[in-house]
């Protein structure tokens, strides 16, 4: 069973990083949720299009942007 070091590091065991297809170097990105820890290994264009049906005002700001959102949830 792995343990945690003293600089907080964790290694995944070699038969979980297989079947992850985690290799050394890849980049994982790590989610918390009810006291869990997720690891997802990320690849390059998963997300691609993801969005592409979202239409947006090309005038409004990011800051614009989020206080239009933030104001929209109350």
């Amino acid at each position: 069973m792995p343990k945690v070091s003293s600089k907080r590091q964790i290694t995944i065991p070699i038969e979980q990083c297989n079947e992850a297809d985690i290799k050394a170097g890849d980049t994982v990105e790590t989610f918390i949720y009810n006291n869990q820890i997720t690891i997802v290994k990320k690849t390059v264009g998963a997300a691609r299009g993801l969005l592409k049906h979202i239409k947006y005002d090309k005038r409004m700001t990011d800051e614009q942007s989020l206080e239009d959102a933030l104001e929209s949830r109350h």
